[in-house]
């Protein structure tokens, strides 16, 4: 079974100590041959920016963006950028991965659409409009006092300027007021790359059922995120939950809806799939509750693969 897995950290896990770490194996949950074991045909990796940091964002980004094209070079008989649907598939017709580049955190703009035009030059296709702090853009579900607190103007003009290049807008992390300003203004899917159902879990990352069907009336997609405190009370980051989250979106939004955001070398620890290399447990599961093999390719791969065929540029 092929993969597209919308979210990891792994970028960030990385620069721990980026003169030794490396993509191609690593102690973490994403490497190269984990990606290779898992089948995958792409990966996005996000660049996350604490805005907590004393440094300017855009400096971290820009440091954070350099250790990934680093590693593209080191690797380039395995993995590649891809900028969109052609690309991904040229990639693949070559035996590479493609790596998707993405932002998690939007105050790395500042609040100027030409840093957003700048970072689209440079390969980033999808920007996660929020973490857990307010920022430039909207307001994010972290905090109880901005959950009724919608995009900020220069939020509604960067989706419309992010339609209008081509890039995916995330709304894993923004306020549920921010998600229904993003449904309303957009003019292409959007996602929520590593959220999932607040009705199975009671979780304010996760998305209600009203927003599981505007997201579903849009076109996009919601990644499956492994992490335990998202999926359940379990001590530890179960199949078995994650299939719950699955049944519940495929019966309110559709399995059109459904795809992957692991959220690796982002979570905490505790992962019945402990890395990538292991995501066919997750494909095990879906067989032995009656999931159809069209259902589960669309789970793995075929719902992100569409969204991006209709937004990237």
């Amino acid at each position: 079974m092929r993969m597209i897995d919308l979210h990891c950290d792994t970028i960030l896990r990385l620069m721990e100590d980026k003169e030794r770490l490396s993509l191609v194996e690593n102690e973490f949950q994403v490497d190269i041959k984990k990606l290779k074991h898992g089948n995958s045909l792409a990966q996005f990796f996000a660049l996350y920016v604490d805005l907590n940091e004393k440094k300017d964002p855009m400096e971290t980004c820009l440091e954070m963006l350099d250790k990934f094209y680093m590693e593209l070079s080191k690797n380039q008989e395995t993995i590649a950028l891809a900028r969109n649907y052609e690309e991904l598939w040229a990639n693949d017709k070559t035996g590479k991965i493609s790596a998707f580049l993405t932002i998690e955190e939007g105050g790395v703009l500042k609040g100027e659409l030409y840093h957003l035009r700048n970072l689209y030059r440079l390969g980033v296709r999808l920007i996660t409009l929020t973490w857990n702090y307010p920022n430039e853009i909207g307001y994010p579900n972290a905090l109880e006092d901005c959950k009724n607190k919608g995009l900020t103007k220069f939020g509604e003009e960067l989706v419309a300027e992010m339609n209008e290049l081509g890039m995916i807008i995330d709304v894993s992390h923004l306020s549920d007021q921010g998600f229904y300003d993003v449904a309303r203004l957009s003019s292409k899917p959007f996602v929520a790359s590593h959220s999932n159902a607040r009705s199975v879990m009671n979780h304010t990352r996760n998305l209600t059922d009203d927003m599981i069907r505007r997201l579903a009336n849009r076109g996009g997609v919601m990644g499956i995120n492994f992490e335990k405190l998202f999926l359940g009370n379990d001590p530890i980051s179960r199949v078995s939950n994650m299939i719950r989250h699955i049944q519940h979106i495929k019966n309110v939004g559709g399995i059109e809806t459904i795809s992957i955001g692991t959220d690796f070398d982002g979570i905490s620890p505790g992962w019945e799939i402990p890395h990538m290399g292991e995501l066919s447990k997750l494909v095990e599961g879906l067989e032995s509750h009656g999931f159809h093999q069209d259902e589960i390719e669309k789970i793995c791969y075929k719902n992100t693969l569409r969204v991006i065929k209709e937004v990237l540029k």
